[in-house]
């Protein structure tokens, strides 16, 4: 029977403490025996919350009364990434497939792309903690007209607030919940994660969602769950951020109909355009809530979207949450103290771009290239046996299960931290594991095996994160892994350590 080159030991005889080291560290099962994980557990505000004696390192914790949320995970892979070099002046050296930003310049048979923006005096003063009247319209009617044609009971303005990102929406929209139990998925968007931790008021409910039943939410088990759990709040990403999947059609109205039975249900559609037919006829729809709201000031549905994804314009920061008007008086109150309203200028020149016929035709522009780029994305992944378990229907991501590797490559922190060594950014799965307390060993998440890779970024990006993905995974099958698990930089000065 033959043997593994990388079973070997490096000259004949005993093997080395070298080689048996490495023995051992192909069979990894908790955090404590893998560098990639103790890198993690060591950033401020990722040790194991609610143990009890509870302490206080005081490394992390200087100021009195303060404590680390813990980083979401694209801002923890950023920080790795510049420990390795990464910087934004520099960024083209990279290929950043962990931003969840789509490419932002322009793609074919879209509108030419935003590149001056008027300043009138008067937007040089504050804007309403609630937004501008007439974006507050024309977010109202875009939706009317998208997804409320023919029902009697219509948005206005003042179902709408804008906000200064999703996140502010977030966060405002939290900060008015009062002491209920909120039920959430895994995997999904890592923000909540730091939500629920820092807003104490929401109890957090998890709800593992079955990859055997393509990650869909199971509407008959959220019933009971309301039922016996007393969940007041539902908090979920549709589309699914990581999973790219989609709640649609009589499980979307379902979902909805909970609001009628005493349920906030609050729903993150930032990723409402990212839609992908199987049919031509198909493109150019989008999806939302919205569509199976009955009466908008009261049915419970709180919806939040902006120009961050859909428009391509992350970095103008005008978002928005729309739900019944006592609601977002609510949210005006919140928004007072936690952010102060979004950028007036902005909020202006945002305007026009919600005219119904200039979406409609971004949104087919997007759709038909994103798909292509989904396609060549998962194709190429083909090529090096990573099939993608549950391809995207929607979103930008791909859940790239990296149980097939060989270990400790199988692992997302580990996989994440070789592609850095390769100037690639992926993000890897215990990030969406939303997991407040940080207590779980991260070898039982049901994320560990996974990285979530992005195909926001421009062709060109893709294909270099893609090269070195390829590059990683030939390695390790050609050589075996003895060089893989070990030997990451801790910070730009400091040099690798190696075992």
């Amino acid at each position: 029977m033959s043997v593994p080159s990388s079973r070997l030991p490096s000259r004949s005889g005993t093997p080395s403490i070298r080689d048996m080291v490495h023995e051992v560290m192909k069979h990894f099962r908790h955090e404590k025996e893998s560098e990639a994980h103790q890198i993690f557990r060591q950033q401020v505000g990722h040790q194991p919350k609610g143990v009890i004696p509870q302490t206080v390192n005081p490394d992390e914790e200087t100021v009195p009364g303060i404590e680390h949320p813990g980083s979401t995970g694209v801002i923890y892979c950023s920080d790795r990434a510049m420990a390795n070099g990464f910087s934004y002046a520099d960024s083209h050296e990279w290929a950043n497939l962990g931003q969840g930003a789509p490419e932002v310049g322009p793609i074919p048979n879209a509108l030419p792309r935003p590149d001056s923006i008027p300043m009138p005096v008067d937007s040089l003063e504050y804007a309403p903690t609630t937004g501008v009247k007439e974006l507050r319209e024309a977010v109202a009617h875009l939706y009317n007209h998208t997804y409320r044609q023919g029902k009697a009971s219509q948005y206005t303005y003042e179902n709408v607030c804008i906000v200064p990102g999703g996140r502010s929406g977030l966060s405002r929209v939290a900060a008015v919940v009062s002491d209920v139990y909120c039920s959430y998925q895994i995997p999904d968007y890592t923000a909540y994660d730091q939500v629920l931790s820092a807003f104490k008021r929401l109890v957090p409910v998890p709800t593992v969602l079955d990859p055997k039943n393509k990650y869909r939410l199971d509407i008959e088990q959220t019933k009971r769950d309301i039922q016996t759990q007393g969940i007041a709040v539902i908090i979920a990403s549709n589309p699914r951020n990581p999973t790219g999947q989609v709640i649609a059609g009589k499980n979307l109205k379902e979902l909805v109909g909970l609001s009628k039975e005493g349920t906030t249900i609050i729903l993150d559609e930032f990723y409402s355009w990212y839609i992908y037919p199987e049919h031509d006829r198909d493109f150019g729809k989008s999806i939302s809530s919205a569509v199976y709201v009955d009466d908008v000031n009261t049915d419970s549905v709180v919806i939040i979207d902006g120009l961050t994804k859909n428009w391509r314009l992350p970095g103008w920061r005008v978002c928005w949450v729309i739900g019944p008007k006592n609601l977002i008086t609510a949210l005006s109150q919140s928004g007072s103290f936690l952010d102060g309203g979004a950028n007036h200028p902005m909020q202006l020149a945002a305007i026009p771009l919600l005219d119904p016929i200039h979406v409609a035709q971004e949104k087919l522009a997007l759709q038909k290239h994103f798909k292509a780029k989904r396609d060549h994305v998962l194709k190429r992944l083909h090529d090096l046996h990573l099939d993608v378990d549950i391809p995207p229907q929607a979103t930008f991501y791909i859940w790239l299960n990296l149980e097939k590797l060989p270990p400790p490559l199988n692992n997302g922190l580990t996989f994440f931290e070789e592609l850095l060594k390769e100037k690639t950014i992926v993000i890897p799965g215990i990030f969406f594991d939303i997991n407040p307390a940080h207590r779980r060993n991260l070898f039982n998440s049901p994320c560990h095996h996974f990285v979530r890779l992005s195909f926001g970024p421009p062709l060109e990006d893709l294909d270099k994160g893609l090269d070195a993905i390829e590059k990683v995974v030939k390695a390790a099958r050609k050589e075996g892994t003895r060089k893989f698990g070990h030997g990451y930089r801790k910070s730009l000065e400091a040099a690798p350590a190696h075992i």
